[in-house]
């Protein structure tokens, strides 16, 4: 059976299909659940979470099923806090302040690197299935607490070095993120630049040069690019956009309507909201920092000066302020409940394994 893998069987789950740990409100407790209850693998994006939201959302989800879930969390990063890059970020930004009447930013962003500490711990005191890294590799001794207590580890890659290197650290098992991915890169070895491989391209090498079980990502929204991903070596795929225009989803509404009426060339790569490179539809933010995207200050310091413009911009139903994340396949986005589009998926996969079957057995009998 085409979803009998070594994913399936290390995650206790029917379907190798993983939902994305986004981060930002997107992943609720009831799309986690849902995707966990139809058989796949729900993921809470836990990366801006402070770790009193964290054990909340957990809480919930624990209620909301018994089945296997995850948390995703982001490896921290404490660059050089440097005033210049700040105030001319605030300048740029004030013009946009204005108009959707913020008030000035007065304080410098302060980052606090404990917070992933103390969502690890949290991790470990409600005993959740799965644990999943993005921006990096966590310290030996994280992973090895969390596989100590039988906690399944995930990493993320954009390279083979980047997938050779999670393995090496001790991760079970590795996202592979192609370049088609919607958010942000995943990159962490090498300039976000010389990562851009594409997923038909990265899976096959990487299957190559890893033992782990590889986890495929980039572009994937139906039963056909499920069942590419799992011939080309992949023993599971993750998918980001495919879940953020689902009812359950915690996606702004205007986020969801712009990518269910995306095409594929309004997908852009940004650092401008965050610092971070980052795939997703181009607005008026977007094409206003392009020119002045390598002054920024470094994520996740840009990330939170910009932080009140996203918030106020959805309150106010102005997308051409918003972080409109989408990977480049948004044509292929449904509205669905998460039970459907699992359901939907595992169809399609069906129907093309019976065509391959059909046409072998009429060129048997001819």
């Amino acid at each position: 059976m085409w979803n009998h893998t070594e994913v399936t069987k290390k995650l206790s789950i029917k379907f190798p299909i993983i939902q994305a740990g986004m981060a930002g409100g997107i992943t609720t407790p009831e799309l986690v659940a849902a995707v966990s209850n139809a058989g796949g693998l729900g993921m809470l994006g836990a990366g801006y979470m402070t770790p009193e939201q964290l054990e909340s959302d957990i809480q919930k989800i624990i209620k909301l099923t018994s089945k296997p879930f995850g948390v995703n969390l982001f490896v921290p990063e404490n660059p050089v806090v440097i005033q210049e890059e700040i105030e001319r970020a605030n300048q740029l930004l004030e013009p946009i302040r204005q108009r959707l009447g913020i008030k000035k930013k007065s304080h410098l962003p302060q980052i606090n690197t404990s917070v992933f500490d103390e969502q690890i711990q949290i991790v470990l005191k409600y005993e959740v299935p799965v644990c999943s890294f993005t921006f990096g590799i966590p310290p030996r001794e994280t992973i090895h607490q969390l596989k100590k207590n039988g906690i399944v580890t995930i990493g993320t890659a954009t390279t083979v070095k980047e997938a050779i290197m999670n393995e090496e650290a001790g991760m079970d098992m590795v996202v592979v993120q192609g370049s088609e991915a919607g958010g942000h890169r995943g990159s962490f070895a090498e300039p976000f630049d010389d990562s851009m491989i594409g997923t038909m391209a990265l899976i096959p090498q990487v299957a190559d040069h890893v033992s782990i079980p590889i986890i495929a990502a980039g572009g994937i929204m139906d039963g056909r690019g499920v069942f590419a991903a799992l011939i080309l070596g992949a023993e599971a795929v993750q998918m980001g956009t495919a879940f953020v225009t689902c009812v359950e989803s915690g996606a702004n509404e205007l986020h969801k309507k712009a990518i269910l009426n995306g095409t594929e060339e309004q997908t852009v790569i940004t650092s401008a909201f965050s610092g971070k490179p980052a795939r997703g539809l181009k607005n008026e933010f977007i094409v206003k920092m392009k020119e002045h995207e390598d002054s920024l200050p470094a994520y996740p310091i840009q990330n939170m000066l910009t932080q009140d413009i996203r918030s106020e911009a959805a309150k106010q139903k102005k997308s051409e302020w918003m972080s409109l994340w989408c990977g480049q396949n948004p044509r292929l986005s449904k509205h669905l409940h998460a039970a459907e589009l699992i359901e939907m998926i595992t169809n399609q996969i069906e129907e093309i394994i019976n065509k391959f079957h059909l046409i072998k057995e009429t060129e048997r009998l001819i």
